[in-house]
């Protein structure tokens, strides 16, 4: 493979989504190379009934413990059992459980993952968190999903909203929000060892360790180191370009009171991706979190949170074509919530962070200036009101936020639930969420290759404005029987001021990026669990959604004609867990997602499959993964398209 085609492939870390886009990138190329479920264990966790499961709390929708049955919004919970009978060895391929998810792999480290569609190889409206540390990058407003990882084992659940959730968390959690939380140091005592290995998944090698001092202050340390083949090329050629990570950290959690509780936790890592000739990407990175909270009664506390997270990576073009990124993220964010009278709740609070971000530009695209401080402050205040004897909850918040191009950002929602039993909810909203500007859209710089048009090179605009959605739901959450629980989510959002790329007005000025599009899109989502007996799980869901497009009076896009987005139409996935005698399990997941329009990709249907055997603290599993295909592409188009091989991987886990 040339430097040309690699160099493209490197580059898409770096743009924004567009053939026209890509395509300057290429010329520009050719030019450089000449009490809750945290208390719950993964066992506790098997036993649960339906019932039990319905009211495992969660925090991601009122940014307070509540029962998940009662939740006036679409969120799918992934439990530590999801997880471990999945087979997953990765977030990303953990998130392939959330059926409210688009989730497609691009290669051995890179991921398309969105809610409620959009979604892109920079998909930019989805809020990710890892125990309320948010991973994002101010280069394109997303996520680089190479470097969020954690031990799955101390996972102990996975949150997935989708649907707008600014009015708590804050601007681009407009089509969804992922937090993911892991267990406490309390829930992760004694010795935990795991290794393994096979296909794509060459070999692993994981442990941690916990323990506690006095009879109040848990801790653990853990360890990683993780090796994963490439993928193929279409003729099934392997494409060379393996991966590597290293991660370790800890977490300590110690209340020193009935009222007061402290955590502390903190990771490092660092990573490379090989491709053939020079081409390669170094990442690294560190963060560390401190979370106090202080209880003054069962129904108000006040929590604190502040953390620090720098990531750096390095993407080498050629042996003298290279880009660098370095960000820097301080971040501070209280709350307090305490009632009002016998039926009101209200909950305010604020947080400012502040981001370094400065890169090493070169001639193919840069970042003007190199170099910049970007500051964000937010303040917002929530009302839950209960009215009839607590059987209706009314929800009513706002978020006033502050950021560096924009300026000031509105984002309020109304929500209502009825629950005329314990056995159903239905629910409604109506919100206002915003993604605010990113270095990309404002201060990117592609400069014209020498033997091309002057109107080529483009720009970011300095007049881009926070694109805005606004989004109306309803969904209905039953338990018609003691063995089955389902949930079924309604909406329409429309949006306003999406990002498009055009000519700029001065002659010779090339292209700039404008909010020139609106949108629609309109869908249901539905899942459940089925305990079909005490033996056997079934868990999945299914997906539909449209959506439309158009140009703003006085806008000309000139990606619309070649595609903006991939969404499919539908998607379904089912998991099956099964207990057989003699302490083994047969776990099967599997997968349906429709045609991707543009760049075309043909429907695909795939599962994954795994034996597994424990007794006591040992367990021993073999999975086999896209077990349909020989070798299956899920996004993206073009000769440079890689596809996902059928492959075998091995584990064996000591819990002591």
């Amino acid at each position: 493979m040339g430097y040309q085609g690699k160099g493209m492939d490197k580059a898409r870390q770096f743009l924004p989504s567009g053939r026209i886009v890509l395509s300057a990138f290429a010329l520009s190329i050719g030019a450089a190379r000449a009490g809750d479920a945290s208390s719950l264990s993964t066992g506790d966790l098997k036993k649960l009934s339906l019932e039990e499961l319905m009211d495992i709390e969660i925090t991601s929708v009122s940014k307070r413990p509540e029962n998940l049955s009662e939740a006036a919004s679409a969120i799918q919970v992934i439990t530590q059992e999801d997880i471990r009978r999945s087979g997953a060895t990765s977030l990303p391929e953990a998130l392939r459980l959330a059926s409210n998810l688009q989730v497609a792999q691009l290669n051995t480290r890179e991921w398309a993952i969105s809610a409620r569609g959009f979604n892109a190889t920079f998909a930019n409206k989805l809020l990710v968190m890892i125990d309320g540390r948010t991973v994002y990058t101010p280069l394109y407003s997303g996520v680089f999903w190479d470097a969020q990882h954690v031990l799955l084992e101390d996972v102990d659940r996975i949150e997935v909203i989708s649907g707008p959730g600014g009015t708590l968390w804050g601007s681009n959690a407009v089509n969804g929000v992922i937090n993911i939380v892991t267990k406490s140091a309390e829930k992760t005592q004694g010795l935990y060892l795991a290794g393994g290995g096979g296909g794509l998944l060459r070999d692993f090698g994981e442990a941690r360790s916990g323990g506690k001092t006095g009879g109040n202050l848990f801790y653990r340390i853990y360890g990683r180191h993780v090796d994963r083949n490439g993928l193929v090329n279409a003729d099934g050629t392997d494409t060379h370009e393996p991966s590597a990570l290293s991660q370790g950290g800890f977490r300590m959690d110690w209340r020193r009171s009935e009222a007061d509780a402290f955590m502390a936790q903190g990771d490092m890592y660092g990573s490379d991706f090989q491709a053939p000739g020079p081409g390669e990407t170094d990442l690294n990175g560190q963060d560390i979190l401190a979370n106090w909270t202080h209880a003054f009664s069962p129904e108000s506390d006040l929590q604190a949170q502040v953390y620090f997270d720098r990531t750096w990576r390095k993407a080498v073009f050629t042996p003298t074509v290279a880009f660098t990124d370095e960000l820097k993220t301080y971040d501070f964010d209280f709350h307090h919530r305490f009632p009002l009278g016998s039926w009101q709740n209200i909950m305010w609070g604020a947080g400012y962070r502040w981001m370094q971000d400065e890169v090493e530009n070169f001639q193919v695209f840069s970042f003007l200036p190199a170099h910049k401080d970007l500051s964000r402050f937010n303040a917002f205040a929530q009302d839950e009101i209960a009215l009839l004897s607590r059987r209706v909850k009314i929800t009513l918040g706002t978020k006033l936020e502050h950021e560096e191009y924009s300026g000031f950002n509105l984002q309020p929602s109304a929500r209502i639930a009825w629950s005329p039993d314990t056995r159903q909810t239905l629910w409604g909203a109506v919100s206002r969420a915003v993604r605010t500007p990113s270095r990309i859209d404002v201060e990117f710089f592609a400069p014209t290759p020498p033997y091309a048009a002057p109107t080529l090179h483009y720009a970011g605009g300095p007049d881009f404005e926070s694109e805005g959605l606004l989004a109306y739901e309803v969904g209905y959450r039953v338990q018609p029987m003691q063995r089955l629980s389902l949930s079924l989510a309604t909406f329409y959002n429309q949006y306003d001021g999406l990002r498009s790329l055009e000519f700029a007005d001065v002659p010779n000025l090339g292209l700039e990026f404008r909010n020139g599009l609106d949108a629609d899109s309109r869908g249901a989502e539905l899942s459940g669990d089925f305990q079909a007996s005490s033996w056997w799980k079934l868990r999945g869901g299914y997906t539909y959604m449209e959506s439309d497009i158009w140009q703003k009076p006085g806008h000309t896009d000139l990606e619309i004609p070649f595609g903006k987005w991939d969404d499919p139409a539908h998607q379904f996935s089912l998991q099956s867990m099964l207990d057989l005698p003699a302490g083994f399990e047969m776990n099967v997941s599997g997968y349906y997602v429709s045609s991707l329009p543009d760049p075309h990709v043909q429907p695909r249907m795939n599962y994954s499959a795994g034996l597994v055997w424990r007794h006591r603290g040992l367990e021993v599993s073999v999975y086999g993964r896209d077990l349909a295909d020989d070798q299956d592409p899920e996004f993206g188009s073009g000769p440079q398209r890689e596809e996902i091989p059928r492959s075998v991987s091995g584990k064996v886990a000591w819990r002591l």
